[in-house]
Parts: structure tokens; sequence; C-alpha cells
């Protein structure tokens, strides 16, 4: 009786300690959320207020200000995760289906290592070492391929663009994706992929048939996550990327493009006032964009609980 007594008390107390902590999670959520609002408010309800973009001494509204760096993010983002995934899944792939048992560890090892690493080193990799030997390459594909829209207008001949940003999210998202989808590949069921091999498939094609349909939800979730790296990411941009703020697909050009995070890193220090509103304003809607994809991307992980029976 007593034992039984004890259990039901460590139960209770275990149980209390667990809502806390996500009652917590919320509130810190909430409050964050709140503190965005509050802050961000008298530039968002004052109509006739105007504010200084980057590399213009125009004055314009809080939405003309907040959509550029948005179309930013959003590009630099999505031309990331394009360079990102396929690779990251490749290696994945390798890592849990091709490679030796010992070359496999000490990968997965790398690969978890470079999701350590700051930001700010990345950008001093980029804009040290990666952009010098883009530069060529940029002009080349602005002599031969500018017909192309992406690679249409005046290529800049610093490689301070947001190809450039595009390459050091895509490297810097990658060990978020590949270790995601890694451990995912590795808990496809056995008897699928044998049942694959004993009909005479052979290892790409179990992969293609096995491997890839059970990891699928997985893989998106983990695009989902290193989505939500790259939206707000800071210190690597800024240090590789000629802010501007303009609209352009043209991610050959210079001084056309910044991210919601870079130009709040560049401009908070020196704002003051309605000015500081209008930057939290523009991080106020940094925010619902990542809450909005990590959200997505809890529901697909749930969704793939519910079909497997994990839970």
């Amino acid at each position: 009786m007593k034992s039984a007594k004890t259990g039901k008390t460590g139960n209770l107390v275990f149980k209390t300690l667990a809502t806390l902590a996500a009652v917590t999670i919320l509130a810190t959520l909430a409050a964050v959320a709140v503190f965005l609002l509050v802050r961000a408010w008298p530039a968002i309800s004052d109509p006739s207020a105007t504010f200084r973009t980057v590399g213009s001494s125009s004055q314009v509204s809080i939405w003309a200000l907040t959509a550029p760096q948005i179309f930013g993010t959003v590009l630099a983002a999505i031309m990331a995760m394009a360079i990102a995934v396929p690779i990251s899944v490749g290696i994945a792939l390798f890592i849990s289906h091709y490679a030796p048992r010992r070359l496999a560890h000490i990968l997965g090892y790398m690969v978890d290592l470079l999701a350590a690493i700051p930001s700010v080193v990345y950008g001093l990799w980029g804009a040290i070492w990666l952009i010098p030997l883009l530069t060529p390459v940029y002009l080349w594909l602005g002599d031969n391929l500018g017909w192309i829209p992406l690679f249409g207008g005046q290529v800049s001949s610093t490689g301070r663009v947001i190809a450039s940003a595009s390459l050091i999210l895509a490297v810097m998202i990658l060990p978020i994706i590949t270790s995601v989808s890694r451990e995912v590949f590795l808990q496809t069921p056995s008897l699928h992929e044998e049942a694959a091999l004993a009909l005479g498939a052979t290892r790409w094609e179990m992969v293609r048939m096995a491997v890839l349909p059970f990891g699928r939800s997985g893989i998106i979730s983990a695009s989902m996550l290193g989505l939500g790296r790259a939206l707000g990411e800071t210190m690597a941009v800024v240090m590789v990327l000629s802010v501007g703020s303009g609209f352009s697909w043209h991610i050959l050009e210079a001084g056309n493009h910044s991210t919601i995070a870079a130009n709040i890193a560049l401009q908070f220090p020196e704002s003051t006032g309605i000015d500081s509103s209008a930057l939290i304003a523009t991080g106020l809607a940094l925010f619902a964009i990542t809450l909005l994809v990590n959200s997505i991307a809890r529901w697909i992980v749930s969704r793939r609980a519910e079909f497997s029976g994990a839970n």
C-alpha cells in the first residue's frame, strides 16, 4: 500500500511539473507576441507616419517598409531550401542506407557538429572565402544566362547579393534537415525493406518504394524546421548581403534586397521613438511567419505519428 501511494504521489508531482513547463512555454510565447504588438502599435496605428528605408533617404509607410523585407526574407529562404533539401536528403540516405556502419557514425557526428557552428562563423566563411569564388560564376551567369530573369540585371562585381546569402543559409540549414531526415529513414520498418529486396528490387528501388514513402512526412517536417531557421537568420545575412529596399527577381544585383532580421540588426541600434516601433513591427511580421512555419511542421509531425501508430 505504501509503494502504491508513493507511486501515485510521484505521478502527481511529475504531471504537475510537466503541466507547469507546458504552461510556461505557452505563456512565454504569448508574452513575446504581446510585447511585439504593444511596442509596434504606434507605428501600425498611425497611417500618416513615414519611415526611412535602408539604402535610401526616402520616407515610406509602414507597409512599404515591411513588404520588401518580407519579399527578401521569403525569397532568400526559398532559394536556400531549393539548394539544401535535395542535398540533405541525399546525405541522409547515404548515411542511413549506403555508407558502411563506421563511416555512417563519423558522418553523423560531423553533420551534428555542423549544426553547432555559430552563424557568425558561417558569415565570416562566406564573406572571406566563398564570395570571391562565386563572383566569377555570377559574372558568367550574367553574361551567358542573363535572359533568365533571376540572372538578369546589373551583376554585382562584389558578390554581396541575395544569391550569396541564400547559399550561406543553405549550408546553415543543411545539418538540421539532414539530421531529422536521417533519423526518419532509420525508422523505416525493416520488413518493408526486406520485402522489397526479396522481390528482386535493387537498393535504389527499395529506397524509392519503401524508405522515401515512409519518410515523406519526416522530410517535409525537417524542411519546415530548416525553413524556420532560414527565415530568422541575422548575422550571416548581414555579413554577406549588400542590403536594399526594393522588389527584384534579379538575385545577382546588389542593393535590391533585404531581410527582416538583417534590417533590424542594421537599423535598431540607431533608431528611436516611432522608428523603433516600425522595426519592431517588422519583427512582429517575422514572428508571425516563423510561428506559422513551425506550426505547420508540428501538424505534419503529429499526422505522421497518428499514421504510424507511434502515439
